[in-house]
């Protein structure tokens, strides 16, 4: 994991991305690459996160942004009990109306910041 300031990501060709997209005064949290099918990566900036969905017919991708005022909830997604510690998982799911995203990472606390920080601007707004 590298970081360019504050921002923290894991590939610096997926921050590559998500800089050549940005707003108008839109800062970059941070990016992490993603595991599993479906999902490349996550971006998280002060406006909204950013999802490469790889699972489009035809070898598409899609960069789908998810503005912070539009998403409902952010939950913590395990197949294990959560004894102990109900924040340790490395997955998350974001939902927005009807459509859910689920993203899962390499490590528990990737999943933990990209949890913390989509809940803080939800709760912010």
């Amino acid at each position: 994991m590298s970081g360019a300031g504050n921002v923290v990501f894991d590939k610096r060709e997926q921050l590559e991305k998500i800089q050549s997209g940005l707003l108008p005064g839109e800062q970059i949290i941070a990016v992490y690459d993603a595991k599993g099918v479906g999902t490349g990566f996550i971006g998280l900036t002060d406006r909204r996160a950013i999802i490469q969905d790889n699972s489009f017919v035809g070898k598409k991708i899609a960069i789908t942004s998810l503005p912070y005022s539009k998403i409902s909830s952010v939950s913590m997604v395990s197949n294990k009990s959560f004894t102990g510690s109900y924040l340790s998982s490395s997955e998350i799911a974001i939902h927005v109306g009807t459509q859910t995203y689920s993203v899962e990472f390499r490590s528990d606390d990737k999943g933990r910041h990209v949890h913390d920080v989509i809940l803080h601007y939800i709760i912010m707004r």
